[in-house]
């Protein structure tokens, strides 16, 4: 006797039914599309990668996540996301490629992270990045906010704020301070607004900061104001460490060249507290916060990278660029009904012929349409009629044809609105006009 298996999926993995999976594809659809219009171009990477290429970059957690196997004598591991198989793409295809190098990828990645509400241990990413050979300007990193911009103002996500700081101005920082743990200390100016002002004060009380250094970096990161008294503020702070000025000079750079990629101000800020956790980000660093719903945290991340290669080349191949982790960003928001699905399926039109005599007609008629642009499918199942316009009510059809041997003779159709409840008889041609209106 056949045992029949419970149908699951493992924990950690998202699995959509049709109606999110439309919303989910027009936001992927419109990511690609901003990505697109700024003259970045596509590649698509292998899911698996030698556990060489991975583990160069790979450490700490990260490691841990990596999903390793071995087939033949080959160690192979699925990539946990697509900055290093990027690195490894430059430096093969590096004589082949012009520059600055300008790419975007949205793909899955994979991570063996403990599985828990709102974190996927498959997700998608979806990326963008300008590479330059040797140099490349800080005006592209302006860039990449404008890009940012776009991004959520097209998906209609208007009330967000996209903050920036640069790695260099912390350096410094800790370098003027003499912190022996730099490391240590950034991630806790990090925590600030999550466990506040005394809590960040004992966590550097524990890193041997004397008083007076803790009122400076506390001082620091409460900073508040426009991009100008920012930096206005951080010029005026005394600090003649060389890496620290560099900071500044690069911000206030990216601050001059938002303006001409015309970026509303209240749409980007300067904020100290930003760390952003990779170790190799060397200049400027973004993150992106809905406004309303900062518990989400955020929604766009990245920055400013120094050598993106160094493991796979002797080429210097600088770069910029942000992530979006797409699977998270529709999980969230889906959850707090920020977006909702509209539809079951993305057919606009559905054909029904009355019975078997007007079923090939009514196939023809359906071509015409798609020929139009329109989505379109026939009602091919032999039931009764209202069983069929039952299907088009439970997926939200809009549109229906109904086509009886009258219809097939006199070439005059009968279209239905599911919404109104109106119907009228009309032309292919006009109904076709009547379907096309936005």
């Amino acid at each position: 006797m056949s045992r029949t298996i419970k149908p699951s999926i493992l924990p950690g993995f998202m699995e959509l039914l049709p109606s999110d999976q439309i919303l989910f594809n027009q936001m992927m659809d419109t990511i690609r599309d901003v990505y697109e219009k700024h003259g970045f171009n596509p590649i698509d990477t292998p899911v698996i990668e030698k556990e060489e290429i991975l583990l160069a970059k790979a450490g700490g957690e990260t490691e841990k996540q990596l999903y390793r196997f071995e087939k033949g004598d080959n160690k192979l591991a699925l990539r946990f996301d697509l900055t290093v198989p990027l690195a490894r793409y430059v430096a093969q295809y590096y004589p082949e490629l012009s520059f600055p190098f300008r790419r975007y990828q949205i793909s899955k990645v994979f991570r063996g992270e403990k599985a828990q509400r709102g974190r996927f241990r498959e997700f998608y990413q979806c990326d963008i990045d300008i590479i330059g050979n040797e140099e490349l300007s800080v005006i592209n990193d302006a860039e990449i906010l404008s890009v940012i911009y776009n991004i959520f103002k097209t998906l209609k996500l208007s009330d967000f704020t996209i903050r920036i700081n640069n790695r260099k101005i912390l350096y410094g920082l800790m370098a003027e301070l003499q912190v022996k743990d730099s490391a240590a200390v950034l991630r806790s100016m990090d925590k600030i607004e999550k466990i506040g002002q005394e809590n960040v004060i004992k966590e550097l009380k524990k890193e041997d900061i004397s008083d007076a250094n803790i009122s400076k970096i506390v001082d620091f990161v409460q900073q508040k104001g426009s991009p100008e008294e920012i930096i206005s503020y951080l010029r005026g702070m005394g600090i003649d460490n060389e890496v620290f000025q560099k900071g500044i000079e690069e911000l206030a750079e990216v601050v001059e060249y938002i303006k001409y990629f015309q970026v509303p101000q209240e749409n980007y800020t300067i904020d100290l507290t930003i760390v952003r956790g990779l170790d190799y980000y060397t200049g400027t660093i973004y993150e992106t916060m809905l406004n309303d719903y900062q518990s989400i945290g955020s929604v766009c991340s990245g920055g400013r990278y120094e050598n993106l290669a160094g493991y796979y080349t002797d080429k210097k191949l600088p770069g910029v660029g942000v992530s979006i982790g797409l699977t998270r960003l529709f999980y969230q928001l889906r959850e707090s009904n920020i977006i909702k699905n509209e539809s079951s399926t993305l057919t606009k039109v559905l054909v029904i012929p009355m019975d078997r005599s007007t079923t090939g007609y009514s196939i023809g008629v359906t071509k015409g349409l798609r020929e139009a642009g329109i989505v379109a499918e026939t009602y091919l199942e032999d039931v009764k009629f209202k069983k069929k316009l039952n299907y088009a009510n439970k997926l939200s059809i809009p549109y229906v044809i109904i086509i009886g041997t009258d219809e097939m003779t006199s070439g005059s159709l009968s279209l239905k609105n599911m919404l109104t409840g109106q119907q009228d008889q009309m032309t292919i041609d006009a109904i076709i006009k009547e379907v096309q209106k936005p």
